[in-house]
């Protein structure tokens, strides 16, 4: 085998072959393809030492073996080497030089024919191959369990199905693909999704910091990018806080609380979601920590969790846990924030122990957290500015951006016959650091 020439490789030389594009089947077999790669012949009782030291120079492909047998010497073994890194005996490092010389071995480089297959191309490069020039490829997807959520493009959609089918090829695990075919702007936060490849069970079990959640991913809502910040509001509960969970959902927030032992709360008006939460709270052992309700957001706020509020606050004096209300849904949540005005009656507790209410919502505006802030304060009818904090949570899509505003309930707000003052609230606030960037480190920003 001669030694390679040291050239500029084709930067395309493990790209599919030209003819893929436009597939609208998947025909695996259309994507053989043969390629010159540059490997070192070794004797075959130091190829594991020698292996240790090319990590940097070693060719890492998928479904391509590392070493193989030498078709001229049983005795050695051919190591397949980076063609984009690899030319000439002049492209191993000094050290690497200095570990071939103790083992005796021939740096000399030499050619080896490589058929490639169908198995061997990544799933971003097989797409890029087979959709239009100049178009993106899948980008992200989420993984629910063994199903693989897809959100395509509308150039995406002639090559659906071959997208689905190669999700699922090279993605372990997964058996299922689907594409969500509207928005998520129903009474019960689901979405119409079709099924492009695979097996139609959307029944499935996924496991998130440490907890199982079973449910129907075609009739619940479940995102897998929120378990940063499932995880950022367990943290700020405390061993007996109360949690009222107002669009609980499957139990994300509810089912880690409760293990931490808080008192919770948990509501959603969806029927599939309320059965699942209560399998889940069953699964994970806390069924017995958790009240499980069906109801709407604002029935909800004015029913049970005025309630108990009015027990919580009422021994305001012995009292030293916290009150937390979480409102995890950003489409309409900040809406339901009027439930909260004249909630309650009586005396009022003492400031300090105030609800914690953490509203969710979008904002595309330049100044999101603003934007969310001042969302908020037109329902409220009230100043938040020196009493509340807004988290980004994550970017949704471009110039759309997902936050949550952290916020102590002003007693001129929650107790009736309070004078309410836009201009001069004296209201206690989450401690919280001013910074001159637009978030911190953490996404937090002062809002």
């Amino acid at each position: 085998m001669p030694e390679i020439e040291k050239n500029t490789r084709d930067s395309e030389l493990f790209s599919p072959p030209s003819g893929v594009r436009g597939m609208t089947k998947l025909d695996r077999a259309a994507f053989k393809k043969t390629v010159t790669i540059p490997v070192l012949k070794a004797r075959k009782e130091i190829v594991n030492r020698l292996m240790q030291s090319l990590k940097r120079a070693s060719l890492q492909r998928p479904g391509i073996k590392r070493v193989i047998e030498d078709p001229e010497d049983e005795d050695s073994r051919l190591i397949m080497l980076d063609p984009y890194k690899m030319f000439t005996q002049e492209s191993f490092e000094e050290k690497e030089l200095r570990i071939l010389k103790q083992l005796n071995v021939n740096p000399q480089l030499s050619n080896y024919t490589l058929e490639l297959t169908y198995e061997n191309f990544k799933s971003e490069e097989i797409l890029r191959a087979v959709l239009p020039e100049d178009q993106d490829v899948i980008s992200g997807f989420s993984r629910v369990g063994h199903i693989v959520h897809l959100n395509l493009r509308d150039h995406q959609l002639p090559f659906k199905h071959l997208i689905g089918q190669v999700m699922i090829d090279k993605n372990p695990g997964i058996t299922s693909a689907v594409n969500k075919i509207n928005n998520i702007d129903n009474t019960y936060r689901n979405f119409q999704m079709e099924v492009l490849s695979g097996e139609e069970n959307m029944m499935t079990k996924v496991r998130e910091n440490n907890y199982t959640y079973e449910f129907d991913f075609s009739k619940v809502y479940w995102n897998p990018r929120l378990s940063t910040e499932h995880s950022r509001i367990t943290e700020l509960l405390k061993p007996g806080d109360v949690l009222f969970d107002v669009f609980a959902g499957v139990g994300p927030f509810a089912i880690p609380a409760a293990k931490k032992n808080c008192t919770v709360f948990a509501n959603d008006l969806n029927p599939e979601s309320h059965k699942w939460l209560l399998h889940n709270c069953k699964l994970n052992k806390v069924d017995q920590k958790v009240k499980v309700f069906n109801l709407d957001g604002k029935e909800f706020l004015q029913g049970p969790v005025r309630e108990e509020l009015v027990q919580q606050l009422g021994q305001s004096k012995e009292r030293k846990h916290s009150v937390h209300i979480v409102m995890n849904l950003p489409a309409k949540a900040i809406e339901f924030l009027s439930a909260f005005k004249s909630l309650l009656d009586g005396e009022q507790c003492s400031s300090e122990l105030l609800p914690i209410v953490h509203c969710y919502s979008f904002s595309k505006d330049i100044n999101p957290a603003e934007d969310v802030r001042r969302q908020a304060e037109a329902v409220l009818g009230i100043s938040l500015e020196a009493c509340s904090s807004v988290h980004l949570v994550r970017n949704v899509a471009p110039n759309k951006e997902m936050l949550c505003i952290t916020f102590q309930i002003p007693v001129s707000i929650l107790y009736k016959n309070q004078t309410i003052n836009l201009e001069n609230q004296e209201e206690p606030h989450p401690k919280r650091q001013r910074t001159d960037s637009a978030f911190s480190e953490d996404g937090t920003q002062v809002a």
